[in-house]
């Protein structure tokens, strides 16, 4: 089963000034994208994840990077290293979704194993490694494998898109 991956990072800004007999402008087109072909080596992806979750009240869950996730053909999923992890959170949500921070066995090659990252409502988040990147966002099984999503408060639930591309090796 082959995986190609184009992941795409990108904000176009135009602003501009009126002057006395002009208006200048600066345009901004900021792009970085990474295209990874199937496989495990470098600008390699050969495994992805991909679900719209919903967590109740106050609920937390934990991703497990290695063996549980399923992929869309219900295959478990073992990463070993992430090359992509894109999350969005849905804009009816009325709560915060907050990443990180795993009691135990925390995936730390982004956050560290206590940091957070807390994403509001109608917001998306997205970090690709190079096509040149060897090392990805190790995951370890057993030790650094689990991804911590929560709601951030009580009252109502949060609804998530998460997409994560990676190499089984």
């Amino acid at each position: 089963m082959g995986v190609v991956s184009d992941l795409l990072i990108s904000a176009a800004v135009r602003q501009t000034k009126a002057l006395d007999l002009t208006t200048v402008s600066d345009p901004l087109d900021f792009k970085r994208a990474v295209h990874l072909e199937s496989g495990t080596t470098v600008g390699k992806a050969d495994k992805v994840f991909h679900d719209r979750r919903t967590l109740s009240a106050s609920a937390t869950e934990d991703l497990d990077l290695a063996g549980v996730l399923l992929d869309a053909y219900g295959v478990a999923i073992t990463f070993v290293k992430i090359k992509g992890l894109f999350i969005a959170a849905d804009a009816a949500n009325t709560n915060n979704v907050v990443v990180g921070n795993a009691a135990a066995t925390a995936w730390a090659a982004l956050l560290g194993a206590t940091g957070t990252l807390t994403i509001r409502p109608g917001t998306t988040v997205g970090v690709t490694a190079g096509a040149t990147d060897a090392t990805g966002y190790a995951v370890a099984a057993g030790s650094t494998d689990l991804l911590k999503v929560a709601n951030s408060a009580g009252g109502t639930g949060v609804t998530y898109d998460i997409v994560i591309i990676g190499t089984s090796a």
